[in-house]
């Protein structure tokens, strides 16, 4: 089991410190946003060089730790053009160094499927989505010439909400380098969760050869969360808290993707190491 976490779970640190504290922590790797979880070097876009990546990834490495994924969460349907042209260009950034960092693939979410709600009421998904195809047919060209992976995630509420809408982008942007970071709370709202069941199986039986990365968490919904999409929002919780059916998630999961790297979300650092001990009990239960 290849398990990690979000790098800036503990945090903005310097890398050494940052690696350090993975390490210590019991994680073999993790997904590093680098505006996020790098205090000592400045990576914002057009600094980085393949010398800075070697640097980083190295100070991960010499802990034992591997860079699985750069965390680079744009918004790609932004309604600005010239704001979505530098979000782009950051991507594009990320995806040339990916490799120097030691990783091969940078992930993102897909902005809100609501952006266009006000300014094409009528067709305003449709409109969003053209958008999203547009920005992810320029991105996965940039990929292939880098031999890199798009870790695309789908999340309830964004352009990209279902799996449906996962085998629509790849059918539409036919490139190899699509991937699915698959994170079953983020496609889970109140409305889909008594069917959980099905979107799970859905996901393992149809884009399994898609998937690239877990993002490993619970759910359940209130006041305060993040907005699922439909009822309340959802709260995200440390593994075993909530409402996820995560023997049918990890039981598929070592069926069909055995080995692929996990991400640990939805903690705080005081509660990374219990939540990482419930999932290996959990898989190795699986």
């Amino acid at each position: 089991m290849k398990l990690g976490i979000l790098a800036h779970t503990y945090g903005k640190l310097p890398a050494a410190e940052l690696a350090r504290k993975v390490a210590e922590e019991g994680f073999s790797s993790v997904q590093l946003a680098l505006l996020k979880a790098i205090a000592d070097i400045d990576c914002s876009p057009g600094k980085l060089s393949p010398g800075l990546a070697n640097h980083i990834g190295e100070a991960f490495q010499r802990e034992g730790v591997r860079v699985a994924v750069l965390g680079c969460y744009i918004d790609p349907v932004h309604p600005d053009p010239d704001i979505r042209r530098a979000e782009i260009n950051r991507f594009k950034e990320h995806l040339r160094l990916a490799r120097d960092f030691g990783c091969g693939m940078v992930a993102t979410e897909t902005g809100s499927i609501r952006t266009y709600a006000e300014s094409h009421p009528s067709n305003y998904e449709e409109h969003g989505w053209s958008v999203l195809r547009e920005t992810v047919t320029e991105l996965a060209e940039e990929a292939e010439k880098w031999g890199v992976k798009l870790a695309m995630e789908p999340v309830a509420s964004h352009t990209l909400n279902s799996l449906d809408h996962v085998r629509r982008l790849i059918e539409e942007v036919p490139s190899s380098t699509i991937g699915l970071l698959f994170d079953a709370c983020n496609l889970l709202n109140e409305e889909r969760l008594p069917k959980q069941d099905e979107l799970i199986k859905d996901a393992f039986e149809t884009l399994a050869d898609r998937m690239v990365l877990i993002h490993a968490k619970d759910l359940n919904f209130g006041e305060g969360g993040h907005f699922a999409g439909s009822g309340r929002p959802r709260l995200d919780l440390p593994i075993g808290d909530g409402l996820l059916n995560k023997d049918l998630l990890y039981r598929l999961l070592k069926e069909h993707k055995p080995h692929i790297d996990i991400s640990l979300e939805g903690v705080t650092a005081d509660q990374a190491k219990r939540s990482a001990d419930e999932l290996r009990r959990l898989y190795a239960r699986a």
